[in-house]
């Protein structure tokens, strides 16, 4: 499938919007989840391509998105990884508060595309990354965010386990969770709290408080 196809597809099924939490941002969203989902099924099943999460502002991406836009000293100047970027909507904030330079991780092609799409409509660079940075050796980065990492055991653990090492070579590692099941119980410290409004058909109340946490390595 080509780049040209999949942007294609993302211009016909989201609209332009911006999440609740952060209206500085605007993404290609979907209005609802049930037609997204369904339009996706053939085409993401014919491609091989998972379900289409980064059409959607996740509660934990909104608020360490929000964190750095109310703190952008956090990352001016520095170089910037988005892990887990979704639709690239945290790598975008980075961008906007003048880090040096922002990678954005996402194994997904199609949020690839979307976070292509979203880095230009609002007019900054992003550098997309497919590989799977939790084999990485070293850290390369100054500071690495993640938002909403933490709802299946099995990627909580290997993602903190690489947050926590990314933290003790000498980055400074963020990572926002509202409450999911399988956030870890040591190794972080609470920096910010946020009340995300969210939909009843991603969440299961109108809206979610999300703890942003600086991870101690």
């Amino acid at each position: 499938m080509t780049c040209d196809s999949k942007e294609a597809f993302i211009k016909a099924h989201t609209v332009q919007a911006v999440p609740p939490a952060v209206p500085e941002i605007v993404l290609r969203l979907a209005t609802e989840i049930t037609p997204l989902w369904q339009a996706s099924e053939s085409f993401l099943d014919e491609s091989g391509l998972p379900p289409p999460f980064w059409a959607f502002p996740w509660v934990g991406g909104q608020a360490v998105t929000r964190h750095l836009l109310d703190n952008p000293v956090l990352v001016h100047g520095k170089r910037v990884l988005d892990f887990a970027a979704g639709s690239g909507m945290t790598a975008i904030a980075a961008a906007r508060c003048g880090a040096a330079s922002v990678e954005a991780a996402e194994i997904d092609p199609m949020a690839a595309a979307a976070i292509g799409l979203n880095a230009a409509d609002n007019g900054v660079r992003v550098v997309v990354r497919m590989d799977n940075v939790l084999d990485l050796a070293d850290c390369p980065w100054d500071v690495v965010v993640a938002g909403d990492v933490c709802y299946e055991k099995p990627m909580a653990e290997a993602v903190f386990a690489w947050l926590r090492r990314c933290a003790a070579s000498g980055a400074e590692v963020f990572m926002a969770d509202p409450g999911r099941a399988y956030l870890p119980r040591t190794g972080l410290m609470r920096v910010g709290a946020y009340t995300v409004p969210c939909s009843l058909e991603l969440e299961d109340c109108t809206s979610r408080e999300a703890v942003v946490y600086k991870i101690v390595g």
